[in-house]
C-alpha cells in the first residue's frame, strides 16, 4: 500500500493548540461499523455505547517533563534536549538540537531559577541522530525534571508548553512514569465518567506502553509495509490479564483507549486452545507491532481514539479496525464539521 493511500488534507487552524477545558466535554465521533453510520456527539455520552461486561483496557504510562533547555559547557550555546528512552540507570538516548553542536565528551548544564542544576554528558551517537547522555545530579532524576523540564508537547502545537500541561497533558489514572507522549485518547477521561463506567459493569484493566521515540517520527517509506517501528516497553500485570481474559471468555467486548493500548494488547496476544480465543499474558516486553490494514485484531474490537495526523502509523491502525475508505470519509467529515484533530483534540469511537 502507498504512504498517500492514508493522506487528507486537514486547515491548519483545526489542530487543536490547547485542550477542552472540560475534559469530558469534547466532541465525539462515533463510527458505528455495523450500521455504516456517523453520529456527533459530547465524550460524556461515551456512557451511552458502553454495556456491562465491557472492558475498556487503558494506558496508564505517565509523561515525564523531558524537554530540557541548557547550555553547551565551554561555549555557551544554547541547546534543546529531549529524552526519549531510559538506556540503563542514568544513561539515556536523547533527541538533541542543534545536533552539529554535540558531539562524545561535550557537556550540557539545564538549570531553573533557583538555581537547580542537572548536568548531561554525551557518551555517543544513537541511532537517526540521537544521543546517548549520562544525567548527573543531586537526589533524584524525576525531582529534578519536575523542577527543571518541560511537557514534551508535539511539533503540531505552535506554543511552548507552560505549568498547566503538566496536568491537562496527562490523563487522570497515569501512573508509571516513562513516556515522551501522551497516551492522548485518554485525556478525555475524568475520574467521574470511569467511575459512572464502573457503576454500568464495565471493568476497567491497565496497562503500561511507555510512548517514545516513533511519535515524532513520520512514516519515510513511500511502501508502507516497508516501514520499521521503533521497539517500545510495555508491560501487563496479572490482574490486568485476568481482566482481559476474562472478558473475552464472557464474550464482552475489549475496548481499547487509544493505539497505545492496542499496540501492548496485540502484542501480547496468544492463541489459547482449551477456549479456542485468542487471550492476553502478563509480563513485559518490548513491541515492535505495525498494524495496518490487513491485520486481523485478536483482542481489540473498539477503540476509543483521537484525529490523527495524515500519513501517520496511526492513521493505518485505525484504517486496520475499519477500512481505509470509511475512516478517510469520517476524517473529510470531521474536516467540515470543524472537529478539533490532534493530542488535544476531540475524539472518535469505532464501536
Amino acid at each position: 500500500m502507498h504512504i498517500n493511500d492514508f493522506d487528507y488534507e486537514l486547515p491548519e487552524e483545526l489542530i487543536a493548540q490547547k485542550p477542552q477545558k472540560d475534559r469530558d466535554k469534547c466532541r465525539l465521533m462515533v463510527l458505528r461499523r455495523k450500521e455504516n453510520s456517523i453520529e456527533h456527539r459530547h465524550f460524556f455520552d461515551i456512557l451511552e455505547y458502553l454495556k456491562e461486561g465491557d472492558c475498556l483496557l487503558l494506558n496508564d504510562s505517565k509523561v515525564i517533563p523531558a524537554r530540557l533547555y541548557g547550555i553547551k559547557e565551554g561555549t555557551g550555546a544554547r541547546v534543546e534536549f529531549l529524552l526519549i528512552k531510559r538506556v540503563d540507570g542514568d544513561i539515556w538516548e536523547t533527541m538533541v538540537r542543534p545536533g552539529k553542536r554535540l558531539k562524545p565528551g561535550d557537556s550540557v548544564l539545564f538549570s531553573d531559577e533557583d538555581g537547580k542544576k542537572l548536568r548531561a554528558e554525551i557518551l555517543d551517537y544513537g541511532e537517526d541522530g540521537t544521543r546517548i547522555v549520562k544525567m548527573e545530579y543531586d537526589g533524584i532524576l524525576m525531582e529534578r525534571l519536575e523542577e527543571i523540564g518541560s511537557m514534551p508537547l508535539p511539533p503540531y502545537i505552535s506554543r511552548p508548553s507552560n505549568d498547566e500541561d503538566k496536568d491537562d497533558y496527562q490523563t487522570v489514572y497515569c501512573h508509571e512514569e516513562g513516556s515522551v507522549a501522551a497516551p492522548t485518547a485518554g485525556l478525555h477521561f475524568t475520574t467521574e465518567l470511569l467511575e459512572k463506567a464502573k457503576e454500568k459493569g464495565v471493568k476497567i484493566a491497565f496497562v503500561t506502553l511507555h510512548v517514545g521515540i516513533g511519535t515524532f517520527r513520520p512514516v519515510k517509506c513511500e511502501t508502507i509495509e516497508e516501514h520499521h517501528m521503533h521497539f517500545e516497553e510495555y508491560s501487563i500485570s496479572e490482574e490486568a490479564a485476568e481482566i482481559v481474559n476474562r472478558t473475552v471468555l464472557e464474550g464482552g467486548r475489549i475496548i481499547s483507549v487509544g493505539t497505545t493500548s492496542t499496540r501492548t494488547a496485540e502484542s501480547a496476544a496468544y492463541f489459547d486452545e482449551k477456549s479456542g480465543k485468542y487471550l492476553i499474558a502478563a509480563g513485559s516486553g518490548s513491541t515492535d507491532i505495525f498494524i495496518y490494514p490487513g491485520y486481523k485484531f485478536k483482542i481489540i474490537g473498539s477503540l476509543i481514539t483521537n484525529f490523527h495526523l495524515p500519513k501517520s502509523t496511526l492513521m493505518m491502525l485505525v484504517s486496520a479496525l475499519y477500512d481505509r475508505e470509511h475512516i478517510l470519509k469520517a476524517y473529510g467529515k470531521a474536516a467540515r464539521e470543524k472537529y478539533r484533530f490532534f493530542s488535544y483534540g476531540d475524539a472518535m469511537f469505532i464501536e
